[in-house]
């Protein structure tokens, strides 16, 4: 068995058998091409069906070495776990190397969200006179009503919009779909969007059912998403480091401070595990403090 081969079929085995998205298949791809670099380069006569768990450990030395994260080493190790583990269902090996590779113990980082009045500044920083501004509104005005992940967004289609049940059907991550309510006031924008400037635009093959389109008439890349945000950001003043997934925090952080149901903010990110969303209970510091200040004996 060839390196090639082995990382071939396990392409084809996340593609049509996990169903995960391009960007999923591209990153555990990416860690198994580097640890098969790694392995040609150190004992070229050992092919995937041969690596040692002492091997697969040295890898791991390795990416310390270079200065790579914990938390990114635990991404590539659940990676190399994930390959060894279809290649032992398909009896392509008579043992898992990977067994005991342990992840490294990696600490909760809060992610950062922004105000209200941060998330109004970045509203009001936005020229409303223009077509991009109109798109643009439209765009921070779902992301942060619905709490939609880049890729979420920009894979929107027409026939996802149910404006008259105030709801997106939103398609995540392994292609999942759920419901998720929209705001009346990215509704209203959204729709300006769709009636005032999209219908203006020439659309390519292709992207006729997309959402939101550059002015070329293709559908929004990710990377001009982050663009966009990181304008907007710019222009209004803020300093923190924001990107569109700050906006899904914020999202969230918001619900739950308000008394929002756990389980309900679940469902609307698309979390598979709640103990993903638990994260977000933890934001709400003022709120903690006042508790503290308010009932403890010795505040």
């Amino acid at each position: 068995m060839i390196w090639e081969t082995a990382i071939e079929q396990f392409r084809h085995f996340l593609n049509l058998e996990r169903s995960l998205s391009p960007n999923s298949i591209d990153a555990y791809l990416s860690d198994i091409n580097k640890l098969s670099q790694f392995i040609s380069d150190q004992y070229p006569e050992v092919t995937p069906d041969s690596v040692s768990g002492l091997q697969l450990k040295e890898f791991l030395a390795y990416l310390g070495s270079l200065g790579i994260s914990s938390r990114s080493q635990a991404r590539i190790i659940s990676g190399i776990k994930a390959f060894y583990r279809f290649l032992l269902s398909e009896d392509l090996i008579q043992q898992d190397p990977s067994a005991l590779l342990e992840s490294p113990k990696l600490g909760r980082k809060l992610p950062d969200t922004l105000s209200l009045p941060e998330i109004d500044k970045i509203l009001n920083s936005i020229d409303h006179s223009t077509p991009e501004g109109t798109r643009n509104r439209a765009i921070i005005e779902t992301l942060y009503s619905c709490g939609l992940r880049v890729s979420e967004l920009i894979s929107l289609r027409l026939a996802d919009v149910h404006a008259d049940i105030g709801f997106l059907r939103v398609r995540g991550k392994g292609s999942k779909e759920r419901l998720v309510p929209i705001g009346s006031s990215a509704l209203k924008h959204l729709d300006l969007y769709l009636t005032l400037v999209r219908v203006k635009v020439t659309v390519k093959p292709g992207s006729e059912t997309v959402v939101f389109l550059n002015r070329r008439g293709t559908g929004l890349s990710r990377v001009s998403v982050f663009n966009i945000v990181k304008d907007l950001v710019k222009t209004a003043g803020i300093k923190k480091t924001v990107s569109p997934h700050t906006f899904r925090h914020s999202f969230a952080t918001h619900l739950l401070e308000g008394g929002a149901d756990l389980r309900a903010v679940q469902q609307m990110l698309g979390h598979e595990s709640i103990t993903t969303t638990e994260i977000y209970t933890h934001l709400d510091r003022d709120y903690l403090r006042q508790v503290i200040t308010e009932f403890h004996p010795r505040s």
